[in-house]
């Protein structure tokens, strides 16, 4: 059973920075696609970005590249998103999500099977 717990959220102002962290348990994020989506009260998840299994290749949503940066650490078997440059647009709650493998369509949330439970990150200006 995969199981994925997220952690980092919280209240952080203008132009601060937040690192989220996505803890799987039963698959490891080596040898599997792990991606970020966000959802704000009323709308549908959003992509954020991804990293692939094998040679770690990342993608990012054109509305946090420059500014968001996925990495893994195989080790701990832990998923991050460092978010720098926050905007108060970037307040949503953040899911992390893993499949067995890459997807072309890595953008599309139902493509993922499983999800953590979210955490919050507000900007306020």
């Amino acid at each position: 059973q995969v199981q994925l717990v997220e952690s980092g959220g919280g209240w952080v102002q203008v132009g601060g920075s937040l690192r989220l962290s996505c803890a799987a348990s039963g698959r490891s994020v080596r040898t599997s696609a792990t991606a970020w989506f966000r959802q704000t009260p009323g709308k549908d998840r959003e992509f954020v970005a991804a990293i692939r299994e094998s040679n770690g290749a990342t993608r990012y949503a054109d509305s946090v590249r420059g500014r968001f940066t996925i990495s893994r650490d195989n080790a701990k078997n832990v998923v991050y998103l460092q978010m720098n440059s926050l905007k108060p647009e970037d307040t949503a709650t953040y899911y992390c999500a893993s499949r067995s493998y890459w997807t072309v369509q890595y953008t599309v949330a139902r493509n993922y099977d499983d999800w953590g439970q979210g955490t919050q990150v507000t900007v306020s200006s």
